[in-house]
């Protein structure tokens, strides 16, 4: 799919690089303490998503799985505020990303793979306690310690990506009576 040595982006590829790159909501992400709260937000509803679903899962409690929808929507939006803040690293194709990006990519997934495995040791090691102590047997944490793990998991790249996004070089160079 390349031309003249060039990648040729599909269609898709510009709609998503034009959705993830809108200056439009720039003023939720403008920040580092916005991104922050966002990164934060985000970690807070995702926790509140695992923790009603694991729960609906191994209770009798159908009101937890409409918490779980009722959720959904908010950790959308917050996603999208993130994905906004890193301009679409973590979800555009290759073919888009150039090489600074790429870059970028590779050293948000190798620190977030750093954070995920020692999380994974932790749970690890707060299972094997628990169950040592007899306080709760190991197989009652399977299932929400799989899917915390799972979840923490898949989303601690954009976590990460959030965190360490940098402003935007035209927002501080502007001063006042820029004109902008």
């Amino acid at each position: 799919m390349t031309t003249t040595g060039a990648t040729r982006h599909t269609r898709y590829d510009r709609r998503m690089f034009a959705v993830m790159n809108n200056p439009r909501a720039g003023a939720l992400h403008a920040t580092a303490a916005r991104r922050r709260t966002a990164v934060g937000a985000h970690a807070v509803l995702t926790a509140a998503g695992v923790a009603a679903g694991v729960g609906s899962y191994a209770s009798d409690r159908p009101w937890l799985a409409v918490a779980l929808l009722v959720l959904l929507l908010p950790w959308c939006l917050a996603t999208g505020v993130l994905n906004g803040a890193t301009r679409g690293l973590l979800e555009l194709r290759t073919r888009v990303l150039d090489e600074r990006q790429l870059a970028e990519r590779d050293r948000v997934r190798a620190r977030a793979h750093r954070v995920t495995t020692f999380l994974l040791a932790c749970a690890v090691l707060g299972v094997a306690a628990a169950d040592w102590s007899g306080q709760v047997r190991a197989g009652a944490l399977l299932v929400p310690v799989l899917a915390a793990v799972f979840v923490t998991h898949w989303l601690m790249p954009l976590w990460v990506a959030g965190l360490t996004a940098r402003d935007e070089p035209g927002e501080a160079e502007q001063g006042p009576g820029s004109g902008m």
